[in-house]
């Protein structure tokens, strides 16, 4: 049995149904109820990782855990040991963590990943760069006025397909062969918010106008529901990318056997949320 933690996120849902699909066993954690749309057979456990002992019923009978943390548990101070621990007595051989490719360019703190690979079971680690879903914070002012504000509006960096992400993680907890890897997962080329508002608009079949923000105001937005700390990485990649965060890595096509998906083709997937 694989369990998988954020099983409603952007991209816990798709991996839940990718595993489902393939034959595996699935347990869904999630910290609200019962999770709407899981595939027939997925059980679902409503768990808070803040709470590794509310975990742990979770977790009996598992083999391989997908392991995501959110902004909201560093926020509130979450110790992994918890969590390593209940895998542990639980018996688990491996743990897939959904990392970020800002530890490899130390703009992110590795506590998390040396958490894990420290904890004595199989690991992989998964480091995406930007999510090509970010841009559904824009969806109000799309729908409403047709036009998208941001900052730094022709800094490119190869965001990635949630889809893609969890392709990879489901082949990673459900296959031998990954054990102590690390995997960087982008987009195939990359893209700039200007350019993602365009491509945005092309889906929709109408323009969607761009309109350039400063840093200080994007960063006043973003601690409204942000970590300080979070939010002061984020703008440096955003802002002033290193070498490493605008390179397209061969990861995700190499792991799937076909070519990362698009952000263009993210937007035709996804008009709904902006139309």
């Amino acid at each position: 049995m694989i369990v998988v933690t954020g099983a409603t996120g952007n991209v816990g849902r798709p991996l839940v149904q990718a595993l489902a699909a393939s034959g595996e066993r699935v347990t869904a954690v999630s910290r609200g109820g019962a999770a709407p749309g899981l595939p027939t057979g997925v059980e679902h456990r409503t768990a808070d990782l803040t709470d590794p002992d509310g975990l742990k019923p979770a977790l009996d009978g598992a083999e391989a855990l997908f392991l995501l943390i959110t902004g909201d548990w560093l926020a509130a101070g979450g110790d992994p040991a918890g969590i390593i621990d209940a895998a542990r007595s639980a018996g688990l051989r491996r743990i897939v963590h959904l990392s970020s490719q800002g530890v490899a360019t130390h703009r992110h703190p590795p506590f998390l990943e040396d958490a894990v690979k420290r904890s004595g079971l199989g690991w992989t680690m998964l480091r995406p760069a930007g999510f090509s879903s970010n841009t559904l914070q824009w969806a109000g002012t799309i729908r409403v006025h047709r036009s998208v504000e941001a900052p730094f509006g022709d800094v490119a960096l190869p965001v990635v397909d949630p889809a893609d992400i969890a392709e990879v993680a489901a082949l990673t907890l459900s296959e031998d062969g990954h054990e102590g890897r690390t995997y960087e997962l982008t987009g195939p080329s990359a893209v700039s918010p200007r350019q993602q508002a365009a491509a945005i608009g092309d889906a929709l079949g109408e323009e969607v106008r761009f309109v350039e923000r400063s840093a200080a105001e994007a960063r006043a937005q973003m601690l409204r529901f942000m970590p300080e700390q979070v939010v002061d990485s984020t703008l440096g990649i955003l802002g002033s990318p290193l070498p490493a965060e605008q390179r397209v890595s061969p990861d995700v096509a190499r792991l799937l056997g076909r070519p990362a998906r698009t952000f263009a083709a993210w937007a035709r997937r996804n008009t709904a949320a902006f139309a």
